[in-house]
């Protein structure tokens, strides 16, 4: 499962891309993204939709945790899960910018790293975000509150499916897909694969 991924969008091309966006990221460094890490996630403000940042990993289903620390959720598979369902609305919908993707390769082979064929390609990441949420994350900070993301994850398209046969990341490339995804547009409508074709394997993140 996508567990690294690399983002070097600006923050001006961003702006450019999403109408009427807000920037409130503050400055933001390009490069990998790793689970708990601070990345950039456009999500629905008051009046319109704002660039901020947030911490990789929604909360964990309190079933699958066996002590009080909680590393959190990266990748969102079943919408029909009452853990899930609360989140899935408009209010908490978010685009995660990235440029290129990883999925493993098995024990001990490193990653494979996926990237538009079409470089002219924007794709984002359709994620779900919950914000002021305390929780123990390590336990050396001890409890904290933070503004959380994860994002879909669908089955994979043929590029992918080399890989990592059980699920991809669902990764919207359209502006109206932009748009619908932040409007509320049920998300089973987008948790689906890119076409195949659509994604090229590169040695390295781009």
């Amino acid at each position: 499962m996508c567990n690294l991924y690399n983002v070097t969008t600006s923050q001006e091309a961003l702006t450019r891309l999403i109408d009427g966006l807000t920037d409130r990221a503050g400055n933001l460094a390009s490069g990998s993204v790793y689970p708990d890490q601070l990345a950039p996630i456009i999500r629905n403000g008051d009046d319109a939709p704002e660039l901020v940042k947030a911490r990789w990993g929604m909360p964990s289903p309190p079933s699958v945790l066996k002590t009080a620390r909680d590393p959190g959720v990266t990748n969102v598979r079943n919408l029909g899960s009452p853990h899930w369902r609360r989140w899935l609305g408009q209010g908490h919908r978010c685009l995660v910018p990235v440029t290129s993707f990883s999925e493993p390769r098995g024990k001990g082979q490193g990653v494979q790293w996926f990237t538009p064929t079409d470089r002219d390609t924007t794709m984002f990441f359709a994620g779900i975000e919950t914000r002021g949420w305390t929780s123990l994350r390590k336990v050396k900070d001890g409890e904290t509150t933070d503004d959380l993301y994860a994002f879909l994850t669908c089955p994979p398209n043929a590029e992918v499916a080399t890989i990592h046969p059980k699920a991809m990341p669902v990764i919207l490339t359209r502006p109206e897909e932009w748009n619908a995804w932040l409007s509320g547009i049920r998300a089973e409508e987008l948790q689906r694969p890119l076409p195949d074709g659509a994604l090229r394997l590169v040695d390295a993140a781009l």
